[in-house]
């Protein structure tokens, strides 16, 4: 993908990122100087390829005692394309562990729908994928996070050679998703939270359920399986008639509710993982009292990330 770089414009200048006044940190000398305002913040992000050219809005913390090895983790919304909510509520953690966070906001008219987002646009019609109506990969949302990282490293003078992830909801699709599709990404942990329904790594269930008919059939599971992930899910995210959750009979093969979902997409996991002699560096995690609050799963996930 070719990416087009932003010129991005000292707070003290005219910047052209959003900032709302009580958001506006006191500017402060760097050793080494950075082109984002410490503090909340939003800038937009340019991307083109063969038919996208699009503007993505990200939200970001940057806490006060920031250098250039502070990690950075990427934070991806739910289905309400809510990322400066998001945002916010990583802040706390994001000061106490001393993380930048990055949220990216995957609009509903530039990623309409689940195939645009939950499913990283990767097909036109992600529930019925055929070969012709598969998108190029440069044009797969799931594309736009390795630029945006490296992006995000030159404009914070950021020395890291990986990132972490934090998806929650529709954003937990996107993160186990993206992690299947991008095999070479260089995210260090990811929490996967929540997720309505899954793409289990199975050969013979057809996507968006599993991997036939799909780039998925030819990944290594063995890498796959390799990747430090984590799957969480509220003790009590059990409601089988949650809003927006989806019921057919792909996804209720699956299980009733998040939970049972969760569960089964992790025993899964683990159970191919031995059958094929691999090793297994997944972990789960129910947390204890939750439902389906991303406040409460950002939270977790922070302390999974960094504890």
């Amino acid at each position: 993908m070719k990416i087009k770089n932003l010129s991005l414009i000292l707070l003290l200048t005219i910047p052209f990122w959003s900032c709302s006044k009580d958001e506006q940190p006191t500017p402060d000398p760097q050793p080494t100087p950075i082109n984002l305002a410490k503090g909340s913040g939003t800038f937009n992000y340019d991307y083109e390829s063969t038919s996208l050219n699009k503007t993505l809005g990200v939200y970001y913390y940057i806490p006060e005692n920031i250098t250039p090895t502070t990690p950075i983790v990427f934070v991806f919304h739910g289905t309400q394309r809510n990322a400066g909510e998001y945002r916010d509520a990583m802040i706390a953690k994001a000061d106490e562990f001393g993380f930048i966070a990055i949220v990216p906001e995957f609009s509903t008219q530039d990623f309409p729908g689940g195939d645009g987002y939950n499913l990283g646009n990767v097909f036109i019609d992600g529930d019925n994928p055929t070969e012709d109506s598969l998108n190029q990969e440069e044009e797969w949302a799931f594309s736009i996070i390795e630029p945006l990282f490296d992006y995000t490293k030159t404009q914070v003078n950021n020395t890291n050679s990986t990132y972490d992830v934090f998806g929650h909801s529709a954003g937990g699709q996107f993160s186990h998703r993206f992690a299947m599709f991008k095999p070479n990404a260089r995210f260090n942990k990811m929490v996967s939270s929540s997720s309505g329904w899954f793409t289990f790594p199975d050969a013979s269930i057809r996507f968006p359920y599993g991997f036939d008919l799909s780039p998925l059939k030819s990944i290594s599971l063995s890498n796959l399986f390799s990747k430090q992930i984590y799957v969480q899910v509220g003790e009590n995210d059990d409601d089988p008639n949650a809003a927006s959750l989806r019921h057919n009979d792909y996804a209720d093969a699956q299980g009733l509710n998040r939970k049972e979902r969760a569960i089964n997409f992790f025993q899964f996991s683990q159970n191919l993982s031995q059958e094929n002699n691999t090793s297994f560096n997944w972990n789960f995690e129910i947390v204890t009292g939750m439902d389906h609050d991303y406040i409460e799963a950002a939270e977790n996930a922070a302390d999974i990330l960094f504890k």
